[in-house]
């Protein structure tokens, strides 16, 4: 038995790297009956059938898993987010970043072709993120600025490149390796949003590190119990601990530390209402769920 780890995995079948070697393995059945569908990123065991084709036999423990785009053990999440065409998304964004930081993900901010846009106003609007301390790098694949401050990210890690559709994730890869040649679409004019050109995951070996390409989208459900909501920005996690409640949930407690900060400007009001909006959306999921 080899040990391995998955990095990419299409129609059924699995591609498992070990000892600098790439496998082509199949699943064996008891993952279906056990319902754990082994996910690209995994650390598994596998046995080798022939040469170069094999079966996983074991899925090794998780650091964390993510369901779409589906990928484990994940060190770090570059999240692109476009200053124009599409326009910057903040409450996107602070959806992607409660997703991530729910994980224990490190997020980076990355935000795509700021050659379109006055680099002043985009870099004030994300300010606030900046204030609460997450890393912002600001980049133009078109005109290759910022992208050597990308590649010092990856060494040692897996990076899962992600953001909404049609921001330039593909063109953003494709410049910082041009011998990916991924395919990239224009913005549909009408719906103003991007086509998916990325069609399954994997890791790319990248600045000593794995990168993953996944496929864009632009909606994602918060299925996260409203108490760990709560807790899921970095910044309202070191402030709960201040709240007079334990288990805070921001919301219309008495002397909660999160409303005190967004009273002194500490936390921007824009974020704030974003995470009354999610969480609003955790609980109605709640009762769904249990009735």
């Amino acid at each position: 038995m080899q040990k391995g780890q998955i990095i990419k995995s299409l129609s059924g079948f699995y591609y498992v790297e070990s000892q600098g070697k790439v496998y082509q393995c199949r699943a064996r059945g008891k993952f279906r009956k056990d319902e754990l569908k082994p996910l690209v990123g995994d650390y598994c065991e596998f046995s080798i059938e022939n040469q170069d084709e094999g079966y996983i036999f074991q899925i090794m423990p998780r650091q964390n898993s993510l369901v779409r785009p589906p990928i484990a053990n994940v060190d770090q999440a570059l999240l692109v987010f476009s200053a124009k065409e599409p326009d910057m998304n903040t409450l996107l964004l602070d959806r992607f970043l409660i997703l991530i930081e729910h994980e224990n993900i490190y997020p980076v901010i990355c935000v795509s072709k700021i050659d379109l846009v006055d680099e002043e106003t985009i870099k004030r609007i994300m300010s606030p993120y900046e204030e609460a301390g997450y890393q912002v790098l600001y980049v133009s694949s078109k005109q290759n600025y910022g992208v050597e401050d990308i590649k010092l990210l990856f060494k040692d890690k897996i990076t899962v490149v992600t953001g909404q559709s049609g921001v330039g994730k593909s063109s953003l890869l494709n410049a910082l390796d041009i011998h990916l040649k991924i395919e990239t679409n224009e913005i549909s004019k009408a719906l103003g949003r991007g086509k998916h050109t990325t069609r399954h995951v994997e890791l790319l070996k990248m600045y000593e590190g794995y990168v993953a390409d996944t496929p864009g989208f632009s909606s994602l459900d918060l299925y996260i119990e409203p108490v760990d909501l709560a807790k899921s920005y970095h910044d309202f996690a070191e402030l709960s601990s201040q709240c007079k409640f334990r288990g805070c949930l921001h919301e219309s407690e008495p002397h909660c530390a999160v409303k005190e900060a967004v009273h002194d400007g500490r936390i921007s009001l824009e974020r704030y209402e974003h995470y009354l909006t999610f969480l609003k959306e955790s609980k109605l999921l709640k009762e769904k769920k249990y009735g």
